[in-house]
């Protein structure tokens, strides 16, 4: 018995020794780092400024504060404001880039984008551009009525189709219904006054075919050796317009302003067309408008501007011819043959389409 009793002894002190298991406590959840703020999205860009920057070279070939330049300056300013400076024009007016033959090869080559450039060298690219060489078509219509002819009657998209089929589009015909006249170290006071004439013109065939009709001699040069040339008595005479002969100075060099309103003083406004088709829509459209309102408000003062450079040229010293409005009839009789033969080399349908939007001018 006492056996047994240090024995229940012995065990319960070993119970105590060892105790009993603890409970286990829960385990901590682990705590979550706190997260970073996602940064807000920015509005996606809209209109323009979702568009890549687009930069266009453009040049002319014109004298400085010619219309061309006037033209193209104002279109520049005009496409960067419209953009917000998105479509912007590197403009390189008065030669600095070449001739209006070479900028012109440039265009199509994509060196450049866009040219400025009256109508008579752009014959040797488009054929058809050779309408405008018909001697005094424009002479009795307004700049109104010649401005629906050119820019909104059926006869600019067939042009349009014409340019195209070359590269290249036409964006405007700028005109104020003034003209290329005649300067001259010769006295011109009826239509046999010509003959004989030495008469600067530019390398355009149809041209020298209407000085020649009117007996006169032409012979092309290079623009910048026109003055030199009449300084010289190389020549005895040039036709351009007024602003052209005052920027080239010809009243220290001429002697007589001869308004012979032989030829439109139209500035094409041409561009690449594989450049103007890779443009976004919406920079095609700011381009027309800035062409547009340009053309619009250059237009609007290029009678004045005209008969300012008369003035200036007057001043200058030279004595003014103009003519009875029956000089036009003769000069389109003794001209019918350049008619016949621009009717022949780029299709009559040209011609008649011409005539009849000048006829039916709104």
């Amino acid at each position: 018995m006492k056996k047994l009793l240090i024995l229940l002894l012995v065990v319960s002190m070993l119970f105590a020794a060892c105790g009993s298991p603890a409970p286990e406590e829960p385990a901590e959840e682990p705590m979550e780092e706190p997260s970073a703020e996602e940064p807000a999205e920015e509005p996606a860009a809209e209109g323009f400024a979702a568009l890549e920057p687009v930069v266009l070279i453009g040049a002319d070939n014109s004298g400085v504060g010619a219309a061309a330049q006037l033209y193209g300056e104002l279109v520049a300013e005009k496409v960067s404001a419209i953009t917000d400076g998105q479509l912007t024009v590197d403009y390189f007016p008065n030669s600095q880039l070449g001739n209006d033959q070479e900028l012109q090869g440039q265009m199509l080559a994509g060196d450049i984008d866009f040219v400025i450039a009256q109508t008579a060298q752009t014959v040797s690219f488009v054929p058809e551009v050779a309408i405008f060489d018909l001697p005094m078509v424009f002479a009795k219509y307004s700049a109104e009525e010649i401005d629906y002819a050119l820019n909104e009657s059926p006869f600019y998209d067939m042009m349009n189709e014409a340019y195209a089929a070359n590269n290249m589009y036409i964006l405007h015909y700028l005109q104020g219904g003034t003209f290329r006249e005649t300067t001259s170290n010769v006295a011109i006071n009826s239509i046999e006054d010509f003959n004989g004439l030495k008469i600067r013109t530019m390398e355009n065939q149809n041209h020298m075919a209407f000085w020649q009709s009117l007996g006169a001699s032409p012979t092309p040069l290079p623009w910048p050796e026109v003055y030199v040339s009449l300084q010289q008595g190389l020549v005895d005479a040039q036709e351009n317009a007024t602003d052209t002969n005052v920027g080239a100075n010809f009243q220290e060099v001429q002697d007589y302003l001869i308004m012979t309103h032989h030829i439109l003083y139209a500035n094409q406004f041409l561009i690449n067309a594989e450049k103007f088709d890779s443009l976004d829509p919406m920079y095609q459209e700011a381009l027309m408008t800035a062409v547009k309102e340009a053309a619009t408000e250059i237009e609007a003062e290029l009678a004045n501007i005209n008969d300012t450079n008369k003035d200036i040229l007057v001043e200058g010293g030279m004595e003014l011819v103009e003519f009875e409005p029956t000089f036009v009839d003769e000069v389109l009789e003794k001209a019918q043959g350049v008619y016949d033969s621009v009717g022949e080399d780029i299709g009559q349908e040209y011609v008649d389409a011409l005539l009849d939007a000048l006829e039916n001018a709104e």
